[in-house]
């Protein structure tokens, strides 16, 4: 009886122990694993053990006792204990596994919020006493040792999600400083905007620059990719894209600058699709690239509707552009011109119907002589009844309008 009771006492003073080294200092996972093995190896009741894991892959051979590690990682759990099936200590020879098993007699499981989080196997019992001494023991190590890595993990994820949560807020930043604080709204033309981020960081971008008292920029453009690299990738974008106009440049120097700005910066695995037009109050002309994006539409007084096609392929994606073309186009008063990101027509119903080209010039067609807020409206609108997915759109969506008086 005395020695059950000093047994006991050592068993609790060994788990207490190990509890308080485990959680007095931020160990690394291996360094947890490694204080729980060099613990065992001092119980001299312990001659054979394993100890299974489970992690995100799957089942891991963490801890060997009486054989190398190599050998350890070679035996594969059998699908009855992958699933968790053993949620009691039972002996190894029920379990019908292959001959390298023989040598372990127990497995013990170490539940976890009632599911399986470790297996240990155990081998070279001398007596049934070292057995029901060991099955209580054992599992309160193990068990220590998961809720300790399991703490580990947790506190690693969230510094992980600070992190991530510190990048997303840097990057709304640098977009919110993208964006145009002020729009143009004077005797010669109106205009409206609309950003709707599908996540937390879009990838959309727009811009209205005055160059000078005649002339100003009107940009909508899209990066591929989304996040942190996307929204940095298009801060470059701006950058050059202001630079360049501050020196006086025109579309067919500042377009081949700005791919070649990208391309730099990204190697080629990102791209920009983007409409560039420089509008001249006084002649009432438009020049514009169109490089790779979605076709802007203009809309006369007569209800015609044109296309603005011209310009050249994606930014971004080899060095050297293999075509410009520079597009121009006379503005009629009262004419409309609508500039958006592919966010406002890959948009899809229940039978998997697109949006459209042809779903926004409906919308148009119906409603230009909307005031623009209102036009914005009835488009995002429409983009909602018309969605299979009740207003969770795939893309950023992105619109720029322009009223000509």
């Amino acid at each position: 009886m005395r020695r059950q009771l000093l047994l006991k006492q050592f068993e609790l003073d060994t788990v207490l122990g190990i509890a308080h080294d485990m959680t007095a200092r931020d160990h690394t996972v291996d360094e947890l694993y490694h204080m729980l093995r060099l613990t065992l190896q001092g119980q001299r009741n312990v001659v054979q053990l394993l100890m299974f894991a489970l992690e995100d892959e799957g089942f891991r051979v963490r801890i060997a006792l009486g054989c190398d590690m190599a050998e350890a990682e070679k035996l594969t759990l059998s699908q009855h204990l992958i699933e968790g099936g053993v949620t009691q200590p039972q002996a190894v020879e029920d379990l019908h596994l292959p001959p390298a098993w023989d040598r372990y007699e127990l497995v013990i499981p170490i539940m976890r919020q009632k599911q399986v989080a470790a297996y240990v196997f155990v081998g070279g019992l001398r007596t049934d006493f070292d057995r029901q001494q060991l099955i209580p023991f054992l599992g309160s190590l193990t068990n220590t040792l998961i809720g300790a890595v399991e703490n580990h993990r947790l506190q690693a994820q969230r510094v992980a999600d600070a992190a991530v949560r510190k990048e997303i807020e840097i990057a709304q930043e640098v977009q919110a400083m993208l964006f145009p604080r002020n729009l143009p709204n004077d005797s010669h033309l109106a205009i409206e905007r609309s950003y709707v981020p599908h996540t937390e960081i879009g990838g959309d971008y727009y811009d209205v620059v005055e160059i000078d008292e005649h002339r100003l920029l009107l940009c909508v453009a899209d990066v591929s990719g989304k996040g942190v690299p996307a929204s940095l990738l298009m801060s470059n974008f701006q950058a050059g894209l202001r630079t360049l106009l501050r020196q006086g440049v025109e579309l067919a120097t500042i377009v081949p600058e700005l791919n070649h700005l990208l391309f730099r910066n990204s190697g080629g695995e990102k791209f920009i699709t983007a409409f560039l037009g420089i509008y001249d109050r006084r002649t009432r002309r438009l020049h514009y690239v169109n490089a790779g994006h979605n076709d802007p539409l203009l809309i006369t007084d007569n209800a015609a509707v044109q296309t603005l096609k011209h310009g050249t392929v994606m930014l971004g994606i080899m060095e050297e552009l293999p075509l410009l073309r520079v597009g121009e186009i006379h503005i009629p008063a009262q004419s409309l011109l609508l500039l958006y990101t592919d966010g406002l027509t890959e948009v899809f119903d229940a039978e998997g119907n697109e949006f459209g080209e042809e779903g926004v010039l409906s919308v148009l067609q119906r409603n230009r002589y909307l005031p623009l807020p209102k036009l914005h409206q009835e488009l995002l609108s429409s983009i909602n009844a018309f969605s299979d997915h009740n207003a969770q759109f795939a893309d950023d969506v992105t619109i720029l309008s322009c009223r000509f008086k």
